[in-house]
């Protein structure tokens, strides 16, 4: 039997070194805290034996401030493979190599890597586990940095993005994500922000924890930039795979179909008394949004954030749709500053991967309030206007009751450019409710009544009774039909068939100007 080739040995020792990453020490040291190794995370990511790295020995150049070692991939891995059949890029940085800081080789990997994803026309994912620029390469570390930034936003909207945060996502670092599609956190494990707590201690005096600061209760709950959480790294991948299932690979295909055994055709007849009689009491759009959707489709981005608005994706008829919904069980459904900016950015989403939308209106206008208004409530509420204005995708409205004033017209309305308006018989299409109605325009017979409050009430009634229904809006073709509550899934499912193919465009232009 011949001798082994000593190059071929050499191969081998030297792909067993980058296995090994930051050493066996590091990775004990790394699983203890319950957390899946990069190589791990790649292999619960992407289906069995797919997986072919890109960049496996590039290293650093730096020699200064200690940076004598190197280590074989330069503490991201970079390369492609499969998930359930469909091609996948993705980099995973290693925490156990130099904390997965990053420099100016693995910046050079990540851009790489985006860029060939860009090429083929498949989603990029990013798995990432930071303590944020390597300090030890100055300013070639933030060019690294500057490289990913870039190509986050020249693939914007070309390919899905999504990050997963699985560790500390610490200063420029931040902002890649935050670019991208979506964000999954960890919690209790994974957390971002741009100055860390000794910082802000010796800035401002406030004294604060890393989890208080940037973990996911906060991005999830607060500050909305993160879209889901989950319990582990396990389940942060396997939501990953699940999310992917819904997209398309790029902007130019379709979201893939799936057949989810539900009865198209399938009516609720619950949905018939879910809107109470007294327009004044809430009731679950979540109920609405479960019953109408495929069984178990249903998939809330940024749930706690901005309850008053809820959005996701889910399947109908077997194909993806985006869902906006708003949730009179919450401020009564009300609009405001973060429900604004959360409803306008999914939809940008939806419409740049031709997801079609459903939106679910029930609102009885934008929250009033100084402080709503010195944030700045309007150009906040402008962004849904503007989003859903040049949205070419299906979109098709549902009215389920209260559509008043600016939030019914930014709420994808028919005089907004939604391809259909379904109504249910509760709703109330009008510049406002009837007891603002009767105040404005009928203030002087209410005063000089004998019984003024029985004069408002029966003034505030027949308001009601003329001007806040569906068939007054129906009339004059602002809502195309009237339905049975029961019968919006299937109504909706075969709008969405006969819009398949729609064909739309917005004016030729570099891009638009939103109101950020």
């Amino acid at each position: 039997m011949p001798e082994e080739d000593p190059r071929i040995l050499e191969l081998r020792e030297m792909r067993q070194k980058a296995r090994l990453a930051g050493g066996e020490e590091r990775i004990a040291k790394h699983k203890a805290k319950g957390k899946l190794t990069a190589r791990e995370r790649i292999e619960q990511l992407l289906d069995p034996g797919s997986f072919h790295e890109i960049g496996l020995y590039a290293t650093h150049r730096s020699e200064d401030l200690g940076m004598t070692e190197k280590y074989p991939g330069d503490g991201v891995i970079t390369g492609y493979g499969t998930v359930d059949g469909r091609t996948i890029y993705v980099y995973a940085q290693d925490f156990t190599v130099m904390g997965g800081s990053l420099g100016e080789t693995q910046g050079k990997k990540i851009a790489a890597i985006m860029d060939m994803a860009a090429a083929a026309g498949a989603p990029v994912i990013g798995l990432i586990d930071s303590g944020g620029a390597r300090i030890n390469e100055g300013v070639r570390s933030l060019y690294g940095y500057a490289q990913i930034f870039q190509r986050n936003a020249w693939y914007s909207g070309v390919i899905p993005q999504i990050s997963l945060v699985l560790g500390p996502c610490a200063g420029g670092a931040a902002y890649s994500p935050a670019v991208t599609d979506m964000i999954i956190m960890v919690e209790k494990q994974s957390f971002m922000f741009l100055t860390g707590p000794e910082v802000i201690k010796s800035v401002t005096g406030e004294v604060v924890d890393t989890e208080s600061l940037g973990g996911a209760d906060v991005h999830l709950g607060i500050s909305g930039t993160a879209h889901i959480k989950t319990q582990s790294d396990v389940e942060a991948i396997a939501m990953a795979r699940k999310v992917l299932s819904y997209l398309p690979s790029n902007n130019v295909e379709n979201p893939p179909y799936v057949d989810t055994g539900d009865d198209p055709n399938r009516m609720d007849d619950s949905l018939n008394t879910i809107v109470p009689l007294d327009p004044s009491e809430p009731y679950n759009m979540h109920e609405v949004i479960e019953k109408i959707v495929d069984n178990g489709t249903f998939i809330e981005l940024q749930a706690p954030f901005a309850r008053n608005a809820i959005i996701g994706l889910a399947r109908m008829g077997g194909y993806t749709v985006g869902i906006v919904a708003q949730e009179p069980a919450f401020m009564a459904g009300s609009m405001d500053i973060d429900s604004a900016d959360k409803i306008a950015r999914f939809v940008q989403f939806c419409d740049s991967f031709n997801i079609p939308l459903v939106t679910f209106c029930d609102s009885p206008g934008f929250l009033p309030g100084v402080d709503q208004e010195h944030r700045g409530v309007i150009r906040h509420g402008a962004k849904v206007l503007y989003s859903y204005s040049n949205a070419t995708v299906p979109k098709i409205q549902i009215i389920t009751r209260k559509a008043y004033g600016g939030a019914y017209i930014v709420m994808s309305s028919k005089v907004m450019g939604a391809d259909i308006s379904f109504a249910w018989p509760s709703a109330e299409i009008a510049v406002m409710g009837p007891e603002g109605a009767a105040n404005i325009l009928y203030r002087k017979q209410i005063q000089e009544a004998e019984d003024p409050a029985a004069e408002r009430k029966k003034i505030v009634e027949e308001y009601r009774k003329k001007f806040l229904n569906p068939y007054a809006a129906a009339a004059d073709g602002f809502v195309d039909d009237v339905i049975e509550p029961r019968e919006t899934r299937m109504r909706v499912i075969a709008a969405l068939a006969a819009l398949r193919e729609k064909a739309a465009s917005t004016p030729a232009r570099k891009h638009g100007n939103i109101p950020l």
